[in-house]
């Protein structure tokens, strides 16, 4: 897919893409992301851009975008006020906020992270019927927050996204958070990308 393509199919009106990756980012690709999001935040008019607020590849990506028009960045966090001070989006939404109104499917889904499997449902009860703060179970909100970023949840606070752009490990690909919302992407068809094919759109 080209540039181009990219944004004849996708720049449309209620359009989200993901715009997300790894928290490690090669040096000599870190200013590639932010040229990215700053790249298609220009060429684009209507897509709102969505991450999950982590350092590195989220952050760089970010930088870009919130360079044009931070308006059209919005971030998923898994908890009120996570890295408040290097946040760039115009809109927040913090699982905090949402997590009584999450769909049997996202928590399905979220379980299929083997490492966090077990602390989804404990971490969800914990949330609606103890207020609980962050405590062992905190990994689990990463996951689930990661799932929520491509298929949203049931009350649509938080809408499905349309595309996936990530910045990935191709040494070791589609493991960790990453891995996991990737997995996602491909389990309810969204189309993603990583940098073997955006890289070429700095080019174009």
């Amino acid at each position: 897919m080209t540039l181009k393509e990219f944004v004849k199919k996708f720049d449309v009106p209620d359009s989200i893409v993901l715009l997300e990756g790894k928290r490690k980012v090669l040096k000599e690709d870190e200013l590639k992301l932010t040229a990215l999001g700053k790249l298609l935040s220009e060429r684009t008019k209507h897509i709102l851009f969505r991450s999950g607020n982590a350092d590195g590849s989220d952050y760089l990506f970010s930088k870009g975008v919130a360079l044009v028009d931070d308006k059209r960045l919005q971030v998923i966090t898994p908890y009120t006020g996570h890295k408040q001070k290097t946040n760039l989006a115009y809109e927040t939404i913090s699982l905090d906020e949402i997590v009584t109104s999450l769909d049997p499917e996202v928590v399905y889904e979220s379980k299929k992270n083997k490492k966090t499997e077990n602390m989804i449902e404990p971490y969800i009860d914990k949330k609606i019927n103890n207020g609980g703060k962050k405590d062992f179970t905190v990994s689990a909100a990463y996951i689930i927050r990661d799932t929520v970023k491509v298929i949203g949840n049931k009350n649509n606070e938080v809408k499905p996204s349309a595309f996936g752009i990530f910045y990935d490990d191709l040494k070791s690909p589609m493991t960790g958070g990453t891995g996991h919302t990737m997995k996602v992407c491909d389990n309810y068809n969204v189309p993603k990308i990583n940098q073997t094919v955006w890289f070429k759109w700095l080019e174009e």
